[in-house]
């Protein structure tokens, strides 16, 4: 179809904040499962990198031994203290600034297809967005942590789940990646897709748009400015 899009959220920082609840959950977890010994982030970067990176970094910095048996077992108990954690709390999820209203303005336009990119396990990722309120079944073409070995992976994936859903390529330079960290920039680049940065997470627009950001912005609450962006940009 001429003119179709691919738009790839990240979620925390992008479309919503947790406030904390997430790397608490982790953090449980680990706690549940070796009682004996203390955990934290303490010089483990956390901000656009994937689960599966982070777990291994939470594995090496504690003594854990990073097996496919262990991994699983610390993903579904981190599953379960996250669900816990943002049901305990209702509300606290936050979603940013002019998400919703952009989403609709995306929702059901002929030629526009809505997905993830994202550094969380598929399970938690989902938790989080129901969680917001937001609608999670707006997201159909997702890669999610497991999905590859480093985020620039995920691009690739998302593509050929577009392929294997529709029957037909998506150009990657009609994919748009929106993300608030200069991983979710490099991986856009990386891939050959445009990338949209904004400021909603830890990292200042100038900061996104030194690492190469087509677009960068402060927010996603000025909606026309942004859909027009979205749906009008090309290399």
């Amino acid at each position: 179809m001429d003119g179709e899009r691919l738009i790839l959220f990240d979620i925390d920082g992008t479309l919503l904040r947790t406030q904390g609840a997430g790397m608490a959950a982790m953090i449980e977890a680990l706690s549940r499962l070796f009682p004996a010994q203390r955990f934290s982030f303490d010089s483990i970067p956390v901000a656009g990198r994937l689960d599966t990176l982070i777990w291994r970094d939470l594995a090496e910095r504690h003594g854990i031994p990073d097996e496919p048996s262990v991994h699983a077992r610390f993903r579904a108990t981190y599953a379960e203290c996250l669900r816990a954690k943002l049901d305990s709390a209702p509300g606290s999820t936050r979603v940013m600034p002019g998400v919703p209203v952009l989403l609709d303005a995306l929702r059901g336009r002929p030629g526009v297809h809505l997905g993830l990119l994202t550094g969380n396990y598929s399970e938690t990722g989902t938790l989080k967005i129901r969680h917001s309120g937001l609608d999670h079944t707006l997201f159909k073409v997702n890669a999610w942590a497991e999905d590859g070995e480093s985020r620039r992976a995920l691009p690739p994936v998302a593509i050929r789940r577009f392929h294997e859903q529709h029957g037909r390529p998506m150009d990657p330079e009609r994919v748009v990646i929106i993300g608030d960290t200069p991983h979710d920039v490099d991986c856009a680049l990386a891939t050959g897709c445009r990338v949209l940065g904004v400021a909603t997470g830890e990292f200042p627009r100038d900061t996104l748009a030194e690492h190469g950001a087509h677009m960068a912005l402060n927010a996603l609450d000025d909606t026309g400015a942004v859909v027009e962006w979205l749906l009008n940009s090309s290399h």
